[in-house]
């Protein structure tokens, strides 16, 4: 697994970096207007040979990867570089994978720096005209005429209508100039075809950096700007859309990079990956631009504030290929219908979003044991709750140490490795058995390994990863919420013991479990997040008493009293009053990663066998362009859901710095899952509305469930602040 800039990559980023910042500046953008199209940068880039950055060696050129051509088009998108880079980029490519005097005559062409060459994204059909961009300054349009491949040189330059942004689009007349055939054979057809998804690749790219530049600017200006008294970043209406699409660009910066690693393994939805990445990019750009826009207010609105030049690039630049909405349908007959593409060839890949090869064999035994023990007729596979937890199942890891395989062997794990580790618990979400009193009771033994005295560290790490014993959560209060910081339940010294009065709601598991960890007050004259402390309660000593409470999604959770609880010192976590550092702590695991992109895929799966059966006009509705795009739309959340698991996950491995990953996945995971839950279940309607655990049932189910999503492990409005806090810098929103 790697999910940081290679070492050989990171001198290429700052390189452009730097040039564009120095080279692309906002005065140098609106002086390339009304055409968009910088003369001088031009030059500048073929001296830098960037156009020539995917030209093969053998028609001299650089023959770069295309992960690295995308690190230089993710800086031109932040410096909304006036050039057609990705259409020259591919144009290049494409003739030196061809051939022939003519190609190599117009690289030499370009190569002399007053020549732009580009191409229509669109198959040609003489006398149709069509928009295309850098066709308003290229003295050459490839194109593509059946299985004809062509240089077109216009007569005249091409008219140049006003549009939206500047990406010197031309209007393009084929057949009215005269043209220089490059080939004409059947490999030139798939050829070109692989050179517009490496456009797409390189489109996406430029967006992403473009949104990243705008939501940065825009938080910038949000920290600055101060109305009624405070920054206006302080307010959650101004600093929660940032945060969303903050989250959104990075997923798209992964998705990115999950896209080139499937093309360069040869996976089979590689191509469908490159359909979606173009459109979330798109959608991302959209919305980013426009959120970023609304925090200037009516400054934004003006030519003299940059953040305009941002607006109007983000929706022209792809749109120059048509509606993103289509390539939705285009990923859906690749993913659904078995269609192919052809894609480029991306070069030299170092990020890896898989585990080692030592963690399959742990994942491996970890599969092993549960084929042999997990009956699909008697246990709760698929249910995300702990009336689905099975004690016989349990113990049997345990024994095997399984349960915990990261824990040291002297407390009953295996001391495995991270990566190993996670490839282990990813075997638990793909065979359904999701095991919540196993995540929690992990969650507890972390807090005991840490912070815990070793009395407990006795009494308690043994039988947690044997499987003898489970713990649950104690945080949230009746009238607290999601403020567990505001806990009113009371720990108050007697000697050596504690007691403990108080309520605690949402405690489930609790009817199972034999340790509850819990947060209770311990100092009343200190502000309320420095008063509190962390214990693992024992639930089976008198004054304890659990009520249950039942959900609509078949869930039962519990309400759990205490009253004049006494316990030990030695179950204490952790010093007096420094709960709150070890809520921290639990809490970026319970936030860490996300799993919810199986349960999505798993809806997705679900709808599709139903889909390919049901008949709309005589055919599958599978074929129906809104089943395609819809089924892609949730199959693209689960993709970028699980790059942002990955990251999480990455991140903690690595020790690199954390800006809130673990809560951006959650929040993105949880909102994905409500959204698209609802969303397919109006599309299988009205067989979705019958419950069961098969067919469409798992819709069903899946909708209900996604509900409480968003809630339980801090709420999304918590963690969206946490996010503009830590990843945007913006002040804090919370009293």
């Amino acid at each position: 697994m790697l999910l940081s800039l290679p070492n050989d990559s990171q001198p290429i980023k700052e390189m452009f970096e730097r040039f564009f910042a120095a080279e692309s500046t906002p005065a140098r953008v609106r002086a390339a207007e009304p055409i968009g199209f910088d003369r001088a940068l031009w030059r500048d880039l073929v001296d830098l040979d960037a156009p020539f950055m995917r030209l093969p060696a053998s028609a001299g050129g650089s023959d770069m990867s295309l992960f690295d051509a995308c690190l230089m088009m993710g800086e031109a998108g932040r410096r909304l570089a006036a050039a057609p880079l990705a259409e020259t980029m591919v144009a290049l490519r494409i003739l030196g994978q061809i051939g022939g005097a003519t190609a190599l005559e117009w690289i030499e062409k370009v190569r002399a720096g007053e020549t732009v060459l580009t191409l229509a994204l669109q198959p040609v059909c003489d006398g149709k005209t069509q928009l295309v961009p850098g066709g308003a300054v290229a003295q050459g349009v490839l194109v593509l005429d059946g299985n004809q491949l062509a240089i077109e040189i216009p007569e005249n330059p091409l008219v140049v209508p006003s549009t939206l942004g500047g990406a010197a689009l031309g209007l393009f007349t084929p057949g009215s100039g005269k043209r220089q055939v490059i080939a004409s054979n059947e490999d030139v057809a798939r050829i070109w075809a692989a050179g517009i998804e490496e456009w797409k690749l390189l489109t996406a790219a430029a967006l992403t950096g473009l949104s990243r530049e705008a939501i940065k600017m825009a938080a910038a200006y949000a920290s600055e700007r101060i109305a009624f008294g405070q920054p206006i970043g302080a307010n959650q209406a101004i600093a929660h859309p940032l945060a969303v699409d903050i989250i959104d660009a990075d997923g798209a910066a992964l998705l990115l990079w999950r896209c080139l690693r499937a093309i360069a393994d040869g996976q089979t939805d590689a191509g469908a990956m490159i359909s979606m990445l173009f459109w979330w990019t798109s959608r991302n750009a959209t919305n980013s631009v426009a959120h970023a826009i609304h925090t200037f207010g009516g400054y934004g609105l003006t030519n003299e504030y940059d953040i305009q030049l941002y607006h109007r690039r983000a929706k022209s630049w792809p749109l120059a290929y048509g509606d993103p909405e289509m390539e939705l349908v285009r990923g859906g007959r690749r993913l659904f219908l078995g269609e192919t593409a052809s894609l480029p060839d991306v070069g030299t890949l170092e990020i890896s979003f898989e585990e080692p090869d030592a963690g399959r064999e742990l994942a491996n035994e970890t599969r092993a044991l549960f084929d042999s023990i997990l009956d699909p007729e008697k246990h709760q596979i698929g249910e995300q709750n702990f009336e689905a937890h099975d004690w016989d199942i349990h113990r049997a890891f345990g024994k095997a140490r399984l349960l915990f395989p990261d824990w040291p062997e002297k407390w009953g794990g295996r001391s495995a490795d991270a990566d190993s580790t996670r490839a282990s618990g990813n075997v638990w979400q793909e065979v359904g058995f999701v095991g919540l009193a196993r995540g929690v009771t992990g969650m507890a033994g972390y807090l005991v390994q840490r912070f815990g005295q070793p009395a407990l560290q006795e009494e308690v790490l043994l039988r947690f990863a044997q499987g003898e014993a489970v713990s649950c959560l104690g945080f949230t209060e009746p009238s607290g919420g999601s403020d567990v910081f505001a806990a009113k339940t009371r720990a108050v010294r007697d000697g050596d013991d504690w007691v403990i009065n108080g309520q605690k709601m949402f405690t489930s598991g609790a009817e199972l479990s034999d340790y509850v960890l819990l947060l209770a007050r311990t100092d009343l004259d200190v502000p309320k997040h420095k008063g509190l402390t962390l214990f693992l309660v024992p639930l089976k000593v008198p004054g304890v008493e659990i009520h249950p409470v039942h959900t609509f999604m078949d869930e039962r959770t519990n309400a759990t009293f205490y009253a004049d609880v006494r316990i030990s010192d030695r179950y204490r976590l952790g010093d007096v009053n420094a709960g709150v550092k070890l809520m921290s702590a639990a809490l970026s695991m319970e936030q860490g990663g996300s799993f919810y992109h199986y349960q999505m895929r798993e809806m997705v799966e679900a709808v599709e066998a139903w889909a390919h059966e049901e008949k709309r006009d005589g055919k599958p509705f599978i074929e129906q362009p809104s089943a395609l795009s819809r089924l892609t739309r949730v199959s693209t959340a689960a993709y970028v859901t699980e790059c942002l698991n990955a990251r999480a996950l990455w991140t903690r491995l690595s020790g690199a710095t954390d800006y809130s990953y673990g809560p951006a996945t959650k929040i993105f995971a949880t909102q994905a899952f409500i959204d698209y839950a609802a969303d397919l279940l109006d599309l299988s309607a009205p067989g979705s509305l019958q419950r069961g655990k098969t067919g469409l049932g798992v819709v069903e189910k899946g909708y209900r469930h996604s509900t409480a999503t968003s809630i339980y492990g801090g709420t999304s409005e918590v963690l969206r602040s946490m996010v503009a806090e830590r990843r945007l810098g913006l002040p804090r929103s919370r009293a």
